[in-house]
């Protein structure tokens, strides 16, 4: 093939695999990757995700992290839920949601530092509480364990979940959370989009098993933002 020829044809292969990005030169991209989960994970947790990947690129085009959902979550939902859209109270919380791999250091939601490796990212509510209160427009959030300390998939006890995110920051108290958007009108295949204010969320469906019935739900995960203030 000829050198021209070849480089024409690997331009239209990125294109066709590049993430719209909603977004200006010089921000932060994605791409959908064919990648193996990370061997870092437990093997009845790596079983979770297929060999499907959402790599994000910093503005500087170097690799910031790496993103594998889950093949299928478990929900709790009414047909009439199933039919209106299903939302992130459909799922149990401290469910496994999806692993990442942060490639260089990171920012929670909370500012605090997620330092490169791999971790699993699990649901769960802020609490509704005065310590809380209008410090996060959505209620929702992923919390990260490091894959060592995540040692199987099954639901937990929401404090032991925070308390393993906390030891897995190795900084303090509170565990490491990322801001969930809401998803309520998906598109069939993922994006990376710009929320403001610094907000990267990447747009997904997953499947949801609700008692052996297929349904799906929008995931909006915030990969790079952080609290105003």
């Amino acid at each position: 093939m000829r050198p021209a020829m070849l480089l024409s044809w690997l331009a239209m292969i990125l294109a066709a695999t590049a993430l719209p990005a909603h977004s200006a030169e010089g921000k932060f991209t994605a791409e959908e990757a064919t990648t193996l989960p990370p061997m870092e994970l437990k093997p009845t947790i790596r079983r979770l995700f297929e060999a499907k990947s959402i790599k994000v690129k910093d503005p500087a085009g170097n690799p910031f992290c790496e993103v594998w959902f889950r093949k299928s979550v478990p929900g709790k939902a009414t047909p009439e839920q199933i039919k209106n859209g299903l939302t992130y109270q459909e799922i149990p919380p401290t469910t496994v949601v999806a692993a990442i791999r942060f490639d260089q250091k990171a920012k929670d939601y909370r500012k605090q530092e997620i330092k490169p490796g791999v971790y699993t990212l699990r649901l769960a509510t802020q609490p509704q509480d005065g310590d809380h209160a209008g410090t996060s427009p959505h209620p929702d959030f992923c919390l990260v364990v490091s894959a060592d300390k995540d040692d199987k998939p099954d639901l937990m006890e929401p404090k032991s979940l925070h308390d393993l995110s906390a030891k897995s920051l190795g900084m303090g108290s509170h565990p490491g959370v990322f801001l969930l958007f809401p998803n309520n009108k998906p598109k069939p295949k993922p994006e990376l989009v710009d929320h403001g204010m610094g907000h990267w969320v990447i747009k997904v469906v997953l499947h949801v098993d609700v008692s052996g019935k297929p349904a799906s739900i929008g995931i909006g995960l915030t990969v790079v933002g952080t609290a105003e203030g």
